[in-house]
Parts: C-alpha cells; structure tokens; sequence
C-alpha cells in the first residue's frame, strides 16, 4: 500500500507540484490549504508524513506542528517543513515545535524525493 503525504499550503500552484511530484513517485497525497484545513482532514486520514508550509493565513505552520504533535495518533509522525524561510533562527523554531525536516523554495522535484524517502525511511 502506497504512503500518504499530506501536502499544506496556502499557494494552489506549491500543491499541485507537491501533488504531481509525489504521486509520479508512488506516494498518495491529500492537500490542505492551512493549518486548520490540515487538522481537519487528519481527523479522517490514516497520514504517514505531512509537509506543510511556514506562513499561511489562519494557521501558519508551526502551529499546525505543535497541534499535531499534541495528537496521540500523529504524535511521531514525520513533518517537514517546506518554506522561503532559511534563517536558523526559523530553523530553530520549526525544530522547537517539532519539525523533522525542513525544504527551502524553490525546491527541485528530486531533492523533495530525496528528502521524503529519508525521512519515511526508504
């Protein structure tokens, strides 16, 4: 059975290359636009890794982490964060509330790939 990622971003376009990207590799992937939206469909979703964004309306990305650390059933789960942000200071904070990883846009398909398949363990 293929991996779920589930993709958040406030950008349509960052989704639909998270989406082409991921499925040409094998992956299932479910969008959501914020963080809210993502908690959301986690509720309803057996998730394996989630890749979300740093600064989106409603929710921004560290949050959506620290709520889905505070989660029993997505406690481990992997996030990687995939942002314009590169400051350690940011680095920090990601990490601080939870992140595994962290991907700077622009991003190029294979290293997203490269990435996800360490963090999954494959």
């Amino acid at each position: 059975m293929a991996k779920c990622i589930l993709v958040v971003d406030d950008s349509e376009t960052v989704r639909q290359v998270l989406q082409m990207s991921l499925a040409n590799a094998g992956f299932d992937v479910i969008e959501a636009e914020d963080g809210i939206d993502a908690l959301n469909k986690l509720t309803d979703a057996q998730v394996d890794m989630l890749i979300t964004d740093l600064n989106m309306p409603n929710m921004d990305g560290l949050e959506l982490i620290k709520k889905v650390r505070e989660k029993g059933s997505h406690r481990f789960t992997p996030i990687v964060m995939l942002t314009t942000e590169s400051s350690e200071e940011k680095k920090l904070a990601g990490r601080e509330a939870g992140a595994s990883g962290w991907i700077v846009k622009p991003f190029k398909p294979e290293q997203l790939l490269k990435v996800v398949k360490m963090v999954l363990g494959g």
